[in-house]
């Protein structure tokens, strides 16, 4: 009765990864990457440790269900003097986008001074190397466009958002990736599901109707804190132009995994990937211990954007 206010279907065999699947001691697995490389769906693991720190390793798939992980980590936090300080409690909650031949990783880097967004690229999944560290502290939830626009590279991150502020979806543009400026906020909590903060959650995919991203709105209840997701499209020449926003959230914390866990009430994708047939796929963490894979028709996840567009 009311699927087109929920267009997000959960593969049957969720979660479709958990801390046993990785082949190597640690804590919980959860808010992936995803993408496809040579013919392959890749997701790129936040693994935490069970010293709390988190890095990244690769998993791949053929189908996207079913998924062989690697043996060891694939990116830890920086040993090189300029980055260590503002990695040495980790890096989370990756993004990749492929603008060209490369494939650029957006994360979290986490130090004893608090959260910046940093950036670095590969092209084979084999080599990684740095760009930048982005951002100042406070900053997370940083996604890439696929492309320049007008000349620029394109971000869309989170500044503040920490300890209790509330926290808003902004744009930024850079020539190199390096120095980042004529910030904008585009999207602020409003009264509702997302009352407390929002953050980006994927990059945005490039359809006829304007940039598509799923967003996560928190909202906080005398139980804790409650995270669920929406959408929203921007215009494809002005990415600062909101053409719509789901109202509604259009995906929440419902089955056991995603009610239960190290951070339970949590749904957080950090991954959608565009299938032939019209459909995506989304990988997602579950309450920050699992992760789970739901899929969509995109049109549906477009027209849940329609009631606020402008």
């Amino acid at each position: 009765m009311f699927e087109h206010l929920y267009p997000f279907e959960r593969y049957p065999s969720n979660p479709i990864l958990n801390r046993e699947d990785i082949p190597y001691p640690c804590n919980t697995v959860f808010n992936a990457a995803a993408c496809t490389f040579q013919d392959r769906y890749v997701l790129i693991l936040r693994v935490e440790d069970r010293a709390g720190h988190s890095h990244l390793t690769l998993a791949y798939s053929d189908d996207g269900y079913e998924f062989s992980i690697e043996s060891s980590p694939w990116v830890t936090s920086s040993s090189d003097p300029y980055y260590e300080v503002y990695e040495r409690y980790g890096i989370e909650d990756p993004r990749v986008t492929r603008i060209g031949d490369d494939y650029y990783i957006v994360y979290t880097a986490f130090g004893p001074y608090g959260p910046r967004v940093g950036i670095g690229r590969t092209r084979d999944f084999v080599h990684f190397e740095m760009i930048s560290l982005a951002t100042e502290v406070d900053n997370k939830d940083a996604v890439l466009f696929p492309e320049k626009i007008n000349e620029q590279y394109v971000m869309l991150d989170r500044p503040a958002g920490m300890g209790q502020r509330e926290g808003s979806i902004w744009i930024t543009y850079s020539p190199d990736l390096v120095y980042w400026g004529r910030a904008r906020a585009i999207l602020a909590p409003e009264p509702g599901w997302g009352s407390s903060k929002l953050g980006i959650s994927t990059p945005p995919l490039k359809t006829e109707q304007g940039w598509l991203s799923l967003y996560h709105g928190v909202r906080d209840t005398a139980a804790g804190r409650l995270y669920r997701i929406g959408a929203l499209l921007l215009d494809l020449e002005d990415p600062e132009k909101v053409l719509g926003y789901t109202p509604h959230f259009i995906f929440g914390p419902k089955e056991y995994y995603e009610r239960t866990g190290d951070v339970p009430n949590v749904v957080f994708p950090c991954g959608l990937i565009p299938e032939d047939d019209g459909t995506v796929k989304m990988y997602y963490g579950a309450a920050d211990t699992c992760i789970g894979l739901a899929e969509a028709r995109l049109e549906d996840i477009i027209a849940c954007c329609s009631t606020n567009m402008t």
